[in-house]
C-alpha cells in the first residue's frame, strides 16, 4: 500500500460537523484508487460482513479503503439515532482490529458516538478517532470561519442573518456559504446580500413575525403571521400556539433589554450576559426603544390572555385569536 503506508488501520470520524467529516473523508479517499474504495451502510451491513470485506483484499494488489456510514444509526423523524450497530457488530470489529488486514484501511462514520463507547475505545487503541463537533451556541462563529475558508468576507450581521434563515443544518449552511462567496467574489457580504440571495428554509421563519412587531409594523406583523401559517404543513390550530409562545418569549427578551438599557448597560455587554449573539441583542435593544415600559407590560398581559384563549378559553378559531391579539399589540 505505497500511497497509504502512513495511514492507520482504522479511523473513526464522529460529530455534528458533517462538512468537516466529508472533507476528512475526501482527503482519505485520495490515498486510494476509486475502484479500491468500498462504501457500505451500517444499517445494511453488519460488523461481521464489514470485517469480511476488510480481509477480502484487492484483485489489483493495491491498498483498499472500506468506508462504513452510520455506525451509531440514522436519525428518524423524531431526531433520534436508530438502527445502529449492536454489541455483536462492535465485537466483530474489535476482533478484527486485534489483527487488521495490512493493506486495508477501515473508516467508520458516526454522528454522536461517545468517546467512552466500546467501539470508540477499540478504534482509539488501533487507529485514530477524529471528533468534529459544533456547539449550537457557537454556530455563528462556525459560519464566519466557513466564510473565511471559502475565500469570502462576511460581516457578523450577515452570519447572524444566515443562521436565522437556514437554521443549524451545517450542510445547508455550507452550501449557502459557497453560493454567497461565488456570487460576491472579492466584495464583502453583508446582511442585505444574505437576505436577497438566501431563501428561508427553516421550518418557521418566526423572526419575520417578531421583527415586524418590533418595528411596530402592524401590516408586516399580520402578513408574516399569515405567511407562516400558510407555509406550515400542519393545521393552523397546531401552529398558532407555537407562534404565540415565540412572540411571548420575544416580548420577554425585549422587556429585559429595556430594563438593561435603563440601567446603562450597552447591547454588547448585555449580549455577553445573555449569552446571545451581539447582532441579535442589538436588534432587541432597538426594538425596546420603540415601546414604553407600560406598552411592553401590557403586551405581556395580552399574550398571556392569548395563551389562555388558545388553551380553550377563547370563542374564536385559534388563528383569528392570534390575529386579534396582534392588532391589539400594535
Amino acid at each position: 500500500m505505497a500511497e497509504s503506508a502512513d495511514l492507520r488501520p482504522v479511523y473513526l470520524l464522529t460529530g455534528s460537523d458533517r462538512p468537516k467529516i466529508e472533507t476528512a473523508l475526501a482527503r482519505l479517499r485520495r490515498h486510494f484508487q476509486p475502484e479500491a474504495v468500498e462504501l457500505v451502510s451500517a444499517q445494511e451491513t453488519p460488523g461481521a460482513a464489514v470485517t469480511a470485506l476488510c480481509n477480502a483484499g484487492s484483485l489489483f494488489g493495491d491498498g483498499r479503503l472500506v468506508l462504513v456510514e452510520g455506525v451509531d444509526g440514522r436519525r428518524n423523524a423524531d431526531g433520534r439515532l436508530v438502527n445502529g450497530w449492536k454489541a455483536a457488530d462492535v465485537q466483530a470489529i474489535e476482533d478484527y482490529l486485534a489483527s487488521p488486514a495490512p493493506d486495508t484501511v477501515l473508516a467508520l462514520v458516526a454522528q454522536a458516538l461517545k468517546k467512552d463507547s466500546a467501539l470508540a475505545k477499540a478504534c482509539a487503541k488501533a487507529g485514530q478517532v477524529l471528533a468534529f463537533d459544533v456547539v449550537k451556541k457557537s454556530l455563528a462563529g462556525w459560519i464566519g470561519e466557513r466564510f473565511k475558508q471559502a475565500g469570502g468576507r462576511a460581516e457578523p450581521e450577515a452570519c447572524a442573518v444566515l443562521l436565522e434563515l437556514v437554521g443549524d443544518d451545517l450542510h445547508l449552511l455550507a452550501n449557502e456559504i459557497d453560493k454567497l462567496v461565488l456570487w460576491a467574489g472579492d466584495e464583502p457580504i453583508g446582511e442585505r446580500e444574505v437576505e436577497l440571495l438566501v431563501a428561508p428554509v427553516r421550518e418557521t421563519p418566526i423572526f419575520e413575525l417578531t421583527d415586524a412587531w418590533g418595528r411596530r409594523d402592524l401590516a408586516g406583523t399580520l402578513a408574516a403571521s399569515e405567511t407562516i401559517l400558510e407555509r406550515e404543513g400542519r393545521p393552523r390550530r397546531d401552529t398558532t400556539p407555537r407562534l404565540a409562545a415565540a412572540l411571548g418569549s420575544h416580548v420577554a427578551l425585549v422587556r429585559r433589554c429595556q430594563r438593561l438599557a435603563d440601567e446603562g448597560v450597552r447591547p454588547r455587554e448585555a449580549a455577553a450576559t445573555m449569552k446571545r449573539h451581539p447582532f441579535y441583542v442589538e436588534k432587541l435593544f432597538s426594538q425596546a426603544a420603540n415601546y414604553s415600559e407600560a406598552e411592553l407590560r401590557d403586551a405581556a398581559v395580552r399574550l398571556a390572555a392569548l395563551d389562555y384563549a388558545l388553551k380553550g378559553g377563547g370563542k374564536l378559531a385559534p388563528d383569528l385569536e392570534l390575529q386579534r391579539a396582534l392588532v391589539e399589540l400594535d
